[in-house]
């Protein structure tokens, strides 16, 4: 029977501390995700992002039992699933997930395990339920997306804002809902996001636009996740 898990590709021995990310999918499809889909490629940058943050945590990828989103709400269900079913040993998890990624960490992000959350380009509808999330929160998105809305994830964390929550909100200028066209921009996001957390910030409201800067292709974003995937694969599978 398939089930939920995570793949750590990187995973020091005393490590008490996860940072997972979650990659995104579809509306609705029950199929199988395998390792080498783009949307969980595009992930492995973030990985050495934030090993380059927090060498001494674990860093996992999450596996959901299936590609989409589904009517149930499927990739926050396997979330919840692996927060409760982790090792003792890891006491607090750093949550970053991408596009559909995004709205599973934002609706498993009150787990108490969960020290921190970072939506990249997250899918949060208009109707999204508020999660009682604990700083420190960050939202990032490309001003250019048109797979999720930039504008629902500032009206997101606006609601969050009013229920007392600090949220931080980045707006990239010129990027889309694959990240590639401003890659660094986003590993110093990540990279920067660990670190707040791993030093105990409490997080701050506040809003930063990204400027565009000179029009970059893909290629170099597509060679480091290829490099990427290659310096980090998986070491060990959790499956709970």
């Amino acid at each position: 029977m398939n089930r939920p898990g995570v793949d750590l590709v990187h995973n020091p021995p005393a490590a008490t501390t996860l940072i997972l990310l979650a990659h995104g999918g579809y509306e609705h499809s029950t199929k199988t995700p395998g390792p080498w889909r783009p949307p969980i490629l595009r992930l492995h940058p973030f990985a050495t992002a934030a090993r380059t943050a927090a060498p001494a945590a674990a860093i996992g990828l999450l596996r959901y039992r299936h590609r989409g989103w589904n009517a149930a709400g499927d990739a926050a269900v396997d979330l919840r699933a692996v927060l409760d079913g982790l090792p003792g040993r890891f006491e607090r998890v750093v949550l970053v997930g991408h596009s559909m990624g995004g709205r599973a960490v934002v609706a498993a992000g009150a787990h108490p395990r969960v020290a921190g959350v970072l939506g990249l380009a997250p899918w949060l509808p208009v109707d999204e339920p508020l999660s009682a999330l604990r700083p420190p929160v960050t939202f990032a998105h490309g001003n250019d997306d048109r797979v999720t809305s930039p504008k629902g994830t500032v009206a997101y964390a606006n609601r969050l804002r009013a229920a007392g929550t600090p949220v931080t909100v980045h707006l990239l200028d010129g990027e889309t809902h694959a990240m590639l066209r401003r890659a660094e921009d986003w590993n110093t996001i990540v990279t920067t996001f660990v670190q707040e957390v791993l030093s105990g910030a409490v997080g701050e409201e506040k809003d930063r636009v990204w400027p565009a800067g000179p029009a970059r292709g893909s290629a170099p974003a597509v060679l480091q996740i290829a490099w990427a995937r290659l310096r980090m694969p998986v070491r060990e599978r959790i499956r709970v």
